[in-house]
């Protein structure tokens, strides 16, 4: 039968934070964290359907504890209020689930001029996690699970002159782009926890084909061209259900036996239960997490540290 969420260990005392956390993987994961026990910050854009999300969990869950932090991964200023509000109120960070995302858009700008799915998907989970790692890292085992995509296979590594791609656009190019600097970003972190001897873990997951709000959001915006109707119908009619879809990074978040440098995906590529996936793309790796690394740091200002 495989993992599943009946899998997941007790949670009691724990602390988790989940972007995105009110709609789709998201929501399946705040409900399946808190459901364990554990307690979990759903980090959302919009307060309205963050509170109506958190009240859905608790019909199901009624002694579930849920946190609501205001996230908007599209502005550096919001990013950092909701890392004050977060360290403020938890002394302990176990889970960090970088779940948010957007797909395919039409060519958009975030409010610090980033090419928006560069920003987003990457460069405001960059910050995100920069300044909760003080907290993470004196987190006994604490764990932190970025989300990429099938997605990143196609996707081209940063080009440090031009990373939210002036004069070539195309929204699956940006998308592509995006899920490979999760990828290479979550890589680069668990060198960074190896070389600072931190008993953290940085580990990868991707949802594979789950039919959410992803891909629904994308048609409305126009994005995608002529195939992002086809992804839609196909997620709608042979897609996972959004609580299968969430699995691997649950998996990748909970299980004992997970380890820092590891990749959960479905077992059939894009279906399947959750399952442990070889690294791959390896020649060039080094060179292009570094350009991530220095390109991230120019852009937004901030640094990882430990």
């Amino acid at each position: 039968m495989g993992w599943t969420a009946s899998d997941i260990p007790d949670l009691t005392g724990k602390t988790a934070v989940v972007t995105g956390g009110n709609a789709g993987l998201g929501y399946e994961t705040v409900k399946a964290l808190a459901g364990r026990g554990a307690n979990v910050v759903m980090a959302s854009r919009s307060e309205e359907k963050a509170r109506f999300a958190r009240q859905s969990i608790l019909a199901d869950i009624p002694d579930a504890s849920i946190s609501l932090v205001s996230l908007d991964l599209a502005s550096i200023e919001s990013v950092q209020s909701a890392v004050q509000a977060i360290v403020s109120s938890s002394d302990a960070i176990h889970i960090l689930v970088n779940n948010a995302g957007l797909m395919a858009l039409p060519q958009q700008r975030t409010a610090d001029g980033f090419e928006m799915q560069f920003g987003v998907n990457h460069l405001g989970h960059w910050v995100l996690t920069a300044g909760l790692l003080p907290t993470i890292t004196t987190t006994p085992g604490a764990r932190v699970v970025t989300v990429t995509s099938t997605a990143h296979h196609l996707g081209r590594r940063i080009d440090a002159d031009d990373p939210h791609l002036e004069d070539r656009y195309g929204p699956w190019r940006a998308y592509g782009q995006s899920k490979l600097a999760n990828y290479h970003f979550a890589i680069g972190l668990q060198q960074l926890f190896e070389t600072r001897r931190t008993d953290a873990g940085s580990l990868l997951a991707h949802p594979g084909l789950s039919h959410t709000n992803l891909q629904v959001n994308t048609v409305d915006e126009g994005g995608g061209g002529w195939s992002a109707p086809m992804w839609s119908w196909l997620a709608a009619r042979v897609g996972m259900k959004p609580d299968a879809g969430a699995l691997p990074q649950l998996r990748a978040a909970t299980d004992p036996d997970a380890r820092g440098g590891e990749f959960y995906a479905p077992m059939f590529v894009n279906s399947g239960a959750p399952v442990k996936r070889p690294i791959l793309r390896r020649l060039g790796r080094d060179k292009a997490i570094d350009t991530l690394w220095n390109v991230s740091e120019r852009e937004t200002g901030v640094s990882l540290e430990i």
